[in-house]
């Protein structure tokens, strides 16, 4: 089989374990958000104490229109949860107000990976935004130059993604660590907030194995049209 080929299939892979993923954290996340946490906190009260007690008394807690879309905000240093999530005393909002904290934490201590981070965010949003436009402009002209830039500006915005990982897992690890030490769970459930994060963390994995091949993919291309 031709390597070219080969790759396509394996990118092709790799896309529908993204959507797999993606199915896997809304059906995760909806299944232990029907199931009450037995502290019976809310996903705002969770992040509020868990910031307090980290000392980050003046990082604030906001809820977001939207699923899924919580997130915390290095700029404003504000932790922001999405209604379910922020309204709710369930498995899933305080497994997902717990992890969000997490990185509030990171930022706090300069957790290395995340400092990493965000300092290629500038960088690698442009990168992400120009690429494809290099790449498909340099395959229908035939410019090989062209093309080479995106490979380049593409691996840029690979390597952020890469970079998010042990961001996202550490983040997770801390989640589930304060979460049994400061009673937030019983025993019985950390089965629920290990398959709510786990879910979230698969869509990062899975996200990046796409994106790493891809880019050999591209490789692939540009080596066998200097051939």
């Amino acid at each position: 089989m031709n390597i070219n080929l080969f790759m396509l299939l394996l990118v092709f892979a790799a896309f529908g374990l993204v959507i797999w993923a993606q199915f896997r954290v809304k059906g995760s996340f909806k299944k232990w958000s029907k199931v009450r946490a037995s502290s019976g906190m809310t996903g705002y009260e969770v992040a509020r104490r868990i910031l307090d007690d980290h000392g980050l008394h003046d990082v604030g807690v906001e809820p977001v229109r939207g699923q899924l879309t919580d997130h915390y905000d290095p700029i404003t240093r504000t932790v922001r949860l999405s209604e379910p999530v922020y309204h709710s005393d369930s498995i899933s909002a305080i497994s997902v107000a717990s992890h969000e904290c997490g990185h509030a934490i990171q930022h706090k201590e300069a957790y290395g990976a995340l400092v990493l981070r965000h300092r290629m965010f500038p960088v690698s949003n442009f990168a992400s935004g120009i690429a494809p436009f290099l790449l498909i402009g340099g395959l229908l002209l035939g410019a090989s130059d062209l093309f080479g830039l995106g490979i380049l500006l593409y691996a840029v915005a690979v390597a952020f993604q890469v970079v998010t990982l042990p961001v996202e897992f550490n983040a997770s690890s801390r989640a589930r660590a304060i979460m049994v030490n400061e009673g937030f769970i019983r025993n019985e459930e950390e089965r629920g907030v290990g398959k709510v994060l786990n879910a979230a963390a698969l869509t990062y994995v899975a996200s990046t194995l796409y994106a790493l091949l891809e880019l050999f993919r591209f490789v692939l291309l540009f080596l066998s049209s200097d051939e």
